[in-house]
């Protein structure tokens, strides 16, 4: 990978392993739109982008280096040498050979902690378009405009104060009063998500469970899109039944250390072809 800095933008080239369209509509975030072919805008840690993508060059439109250095190269993940996983990754079952090849451009997004665990509470039970609908209103409710149209992730300490009927705009459902528990929790100190971040899985998730409406799903989730923890293997309705068909065999440590970046693999195949496990 060559990068290079000019006067506005940043612009990688000859990079492997990275599609903007198969990491960013993966199921893993929600803020990020769609603005044309091969182009996205959406916001992480307070910053606006615009990125788009020719075969193996993306180009970080209107970017500083200071942004690309110090949020977007860990954001999109460019540290990891994601060719080298999945050669590992391959070794272990035939079907994630099909999974990898599937969409073999998608990366973890490392997200920040707060939003992550937000977005997954409303992505309980929830379609992506209805998830991506609540994150929008939120952000515009209760976030700074940081772009025209475009505002940032309110803290839990911003969003402490506030109650369930204060989020009922938002539509969110039985979900605003784990939102308004996890604003609470977060913002007092209770649930420490850096403290979290530097834990072991067991004793982050145990952490995160002591927020209501956070089960081990979406622990998991929060650790792995939000912590970098991508040991973690999410269970959700799509990955246990694909561990049932797919891999009767195996279990979520059977894929070792990079885990998560097989379980993405895993689910975006899974829930692109269901009839995989139609009777």
């Amino acid at each position: 990978m060559l990068i290079e800095y000019t006067d506005y933008d940043v612009i990688l080239k000859n990079i492997s392993s990275f599609d903007l369209e198969q990491t960013l509509d993966c199921g893993q975030c929600f803020r990020w739109k769609k603005i044309s072919d091969n182009t996205y805008s959406g916001a992480a840690y307070g910053k606006f982008l615009k990125i788009s993508q020719s075969d193996d060059t993306i180009i970080f439109h209107n970017c500083s280096k200071s942004d690309f250095e110090n949020v977007w190269f860990s954001y999109f993940d460019l540290g990891t040498d994601y060719d080298s996983i999945k050669e590992k990754l391959a070794k272990i079952h035939p079907v994630l050979i099909e999974a990898e090849k599937y969409a073999p451009g998608i990366r973890i997004l490392k997200q920040e902690p707060w939003e992550a665990l937000c977005s997954f509470i409303i992505s309980q039970n929830n379609n992506i378009p209805r998830i991506k609908g609540i994150i929008k209103r939120l952000c515009e409710s209760f976030g700074n405009q940081i772009a025209d149209g475009e505002y940032s992730f309110p803290s839990a300490e911003r969003l402490c104060t506030y109650t369930v009927d204060d989020f009922a705009h938002l539509r969110s459902g039985f979900r605003a009063k784990y939102i308004v528990d996890a604003c609470q929790k977060v913002s007092c100190g209770e649930v420490d998500l850096a403290k979290a971040e530097k834990m072991s899985v067991g004793d982050a998730r145990e952490e995160l469970i002591k927020i209501k409406g956070v089960g081990p799903k979406v622990a998991d989730c929060t650790m792995l899109y939000g912590m970098g923890k991508k040991e973690c293997f999410p269970m959700d309705v799509w990955m246990k039944r694909a561990m049932k068909i797919l891999f009767p065999e195996l279990t979520p440590e059977s894929f070792g250390e990079n885990a998560g970046i097989a379980q993405q693999y895993i689910f975006h195949y899974s829930r692109m072809h269901p009839e995989l496990f139609e009777k």
